[in-house]
This record gives C-alpha cells, structure tokens and sequence, in this order.
C-alpha cells in the first residue's frame, strides 16, 4: 500500500507503465466536471470509475481485496476513512471471479484520505473504502482499476 499526495505522483510514475499512466491521469482531469460512472483508458487493462456518496459507520463497513486489479482510490472532494489489512491478517470468503472481488472478515488498522490524496492498494492489500469518522459526509472518489 501506498499514501501520498496527488502532487507528488511522480514518485511512483517507475513502479510500472500502468501505474504511471492511471498516476498522470488522475493529476491531469478535472474531477470537479466528471459524473459519477465508468470511463475507459485501455480497455479492461486501466479503467476509471467515478464515484459519489455519503461515508457511513464503520459498522456498515466491509473489508475486500482484489485479485486482478491494483487500484488507485483519489479523494477528490470530502474525507473518508479507509481500512486496511494484509491478507494474511484478515479471513477470505469466497471470492467472485466476475467482480473480481474477495469479501474477508477481521481487524485493520484505519487511515484518512483527504481530498488530494491518493492511495496505490495491490491484491495483497486488504481495504474498507467508505468510512465515515463522525458525521457522515459527501466525497467525490476517483478509483483507477490497474490490471496486474
């Protein structure tokens, strides 16, 4: 796992082409004019989906991981809180080929992601995207889809 700033991308542009390439296009949209939804960059191999919602209660929380993508989640506008675990950590359900999405159950650790900042999650990184510390509130998240 990997959290920085929006701003200093660059640093990671070496890590692969498709992480450069989802990096440089997160710093070079204008978020504030995207509607909510699904817009493709190459295909299933980097695809960007656009999101709105209201953060909630940890309680309402779910923790995942994904096997043939890497994802980019950006908080564009709002605060979140996100969880995060290893898998070794944490115990698998059965996992769904054709969302690509791994449900598991146990404890993490929590962070916040401010409007700018960015997180890089690798199939090993366990996440619960989404969370509310307090109040509940509006974000805006750009999530890049990174085929592994």
């Amino acid at each position: 796992m990997i959290l920085d700033q929006l701003a200093n991308a660059s640093l990671y542009f070496n890590l692969s082409a498709r992480i450069a390439a989802a990096l440089r296009h997160l710093q070079q949209t204008n978020w504030t004019a995207a509607a909510p939804g699904r817009y493709a960059l190459d295909g299933d191999h980097l695809f960007v989906l656009v999101q709105q919602y209201e953060t909630k209660p940890r309680e309402q929380g779910f923790w995942e991981a994904h096997r043939k993508y890497m994802d980019v989640q950006y908080v564009h506008s709002g605060v979140e809180w996100m969880g995060y675990a290893t898998l070794t950590h944490l115990q698998a359900g059965e996992y769904d080929p054709s969302k690509d999405f791994l449900p598991l159950h146990g404890e993490g650790e929590f962070f916040q992601l401010r409007a700018g900042t960015f997180t890089l999650l690798a199939p090993q990184d366990a996440h619960m995207p989404g969370m509310a510390h307090g109040t509940p509130q509006a974000v805006k998240k750009v999530v890049v889809k990174i085929a592994v």
